[in-house]
């Protein structure tokens, strides 16, 4: 099953259970109110036969007259309910569609009614279920029975008989708990098909709306679904536009994030390919030519013409040297052995080395470090190793006539850091290509000439071991005008 048809059958399902709940409760609030209303009502109608029973207390100066006197107490409770919907004798006349009225009360042990007269079936009356008759009791101040039917098993409504300031006794009503005739019944009927009638049409409200909203859910998730199909298909120039602001929304964006960067990827991956076919192919060529012009005697065999294939042989053996240290970089294989440094000292200890490399370039080197101690956690050899990469990146491609290196500490977000700064004066980068300086075999110069662009790899080393002491390495425009390499160490 489709998850939009799952999603909708959930919400259908949970609004149709909630809607019949309530439906079953509101007709059992409405019953019971009902019941309670009813039950109220009479006894409101015979309040009047409390007061004729106090008259009757101070007139016999106790209940000795109405003791046992079923019939008297009958006659009082039916005077009070006569011309009422609880008169026992009241037959009016109901229209055919109404054929229900309350049953008549009562009075078990105080005589029967006379019969009702023969007649017409509409007037004929069917007697309550004894379960429903109405049971009127006078009771004592010791709540013991005087006169009337008290029955157990039966919950009585009793009101006090008070006489200057003293209970003399209870006049005692026998609940309703349910109803069988009278306008009630008829008006709780009306109310129940009602209800139903209010809850198909809540049902009918819920399906229109929870279609759209299923629909409205799972479409996004459709979409991603494709897309993520064609990805594994390997079509990675695809994005998908969501105009949400919700986790889907997100969602889109991450997945859209994904695909771009898996297209960088897979034109990285190309273009490593291109150039390593390149790089390894350009001195293999040459070597052969050499060797080839040496055996077919169109050079001599002699010192000079070794020497050329046997740089050839060197600079194959460096780029594969460095392939391989990159290789090992990314799988994790460059080991580290890291202590705690002094970035400055380790800088100033080895900036006369790097002078006198600077010196035979014909470039002069300014030096901004204070001996003030930057305590790092990293490998001696490997930043060293990082040193002299740039160094001889700045002499083998730069062109520069002046070179500055300066050291400061910055406090970020409460995280100090110390941040190492290469400037040159030299031809510079274009802005579009400060970017990929550090990336596998990219190289500014367009032609490969080895000879002014180099492998491509020196500034890619850099970035491996800067990131594996958990820095970070960015190019940008020196305030000399030529290139700036900004390293960003973590203190301890």
């Amino acid at each position: 099953m489709k998850i939009q048809n799952k999603f909708f059958l959930i919400l259908f399902g949970f609004s149709f259970i909630l809607v019949a709940m309530l439906v079953l409760l509101m007709q059992w609030s409405i019953g019971k109110g009902m019941v309670d209303y009813v039950n109220t009502k009479e006894i409101e109608a015979l309040k009047p036969v409390v007061v004729e029973l106090t008259q009757e207390y101070r007139k016999n100066s106790g209940w000795h007259d109405m003791a046992g006197n079923n019939h008297k107490f009958r006659r009082l409770i039916t005077a009070q309910l006569r011309d009422s919907d609880f008169d026992p004798k009241q037959k009016k006349r109901r229209p055919e569609h109404k054929p229900f009225r309350h049953p008549p009360p009562k009075l078990p042990g105080l005589g029967r009614d006379k019969p009702p007269p023969r007649g017409d079936d509409s007037e004929r009356r069917l007697p309550p279920p004894p379960e429903n008759e109405a049971h009127y009791a006078l009771l004592d101040g010791d709540e013991e029975l005087v006169v009337g039917s008290y029955l157990d098993g039966i919950e009585y409504s009793k009101t006090a008989i008070i006489i200057d300031g003293a209970s003399i006794g209870f006049f005692a009503v026998s609940k309703r708990n349910q109803l069988t005739q009278g306008y009630e019944v008829d008006f709780i009927e009306q109310q129940r098909h009602y209800l139903w009638i209010i809850a198909l049409l809540a049902m009918c409200l819920v399906a229109l709306v929870t279609l759209p909203l299923a629909r409205h859910l799972v479409e996004p998730i459709k979409l991603i679904t494709r897309g993520m199909h064609k990805l594994t298909q390997g079509d990675y120039q695809q994005s998908i536009d969501l105009n949400r602001q919700d986790e889907l929304g997100e969602l889109s964006r991450d997945y859209n994030e994904l695909a771009l960067t898996l297209a960088e990827n897979e034109t990285a991956r190309k273009r490593w390919l291109a150039n390593i076919s390149h790089e390894l192919r350009t001195p293999v060529a040459i070597l052969r030519g050499e060797l080839e012009a040496m055996l077919d005697d169109v050079r001599p065999l002699n010192r000079d013409n070794v020497s050329s294939a046997n740089d050839e042989v060197k600079h194959l053996q460096r780029l594969i040297d460095d392939l391989n240290l990159l290789t090992s970089a990314d799988i994790g294989g460059m080991r580290y052995r890291k202590s705690e440094q002094d970035f400055a000292q380790l800088i100033l200890g080895e900036i006369e080395k790097y002078r006198g490399y600077l010196h035979d370039a014909k470039i002069k080197l300014n030096v901004d470090i204070s001996e003030r101690a930057v305590a790092i956690y990293g490998d001696k050899t490997r930043l060293l190793q990082l040193f002299e990469n740039i160094f001889n990146n700045c002499i083998k491609y730069s062109s520069a006539t002046l070179c500055k290196l300066s050291l400061q500490v910055e406090n970020n977000h409460g995280k100090p850091s110390a941040v190492l700064k290469f400037e040159d004066d030299g031809i510079g980068v274009d802005t579009k290509h400060l970017a990929h300086l550090f990336e596998h075999l990219y190289r500014v110069d367009d032609s490969r000439n080895r000879k002014s662009g180099g492998s491509g790899l020196g500034l890619s080393i850099c970035r491996h071991i800067v990131i594996a002491h958990q820095g970070d390495i960015s190019a940008q425009q020196a305030d000399l005008g030529g290139l700036a390499i900004i390293i960003r160490l973590p203190m301890v």
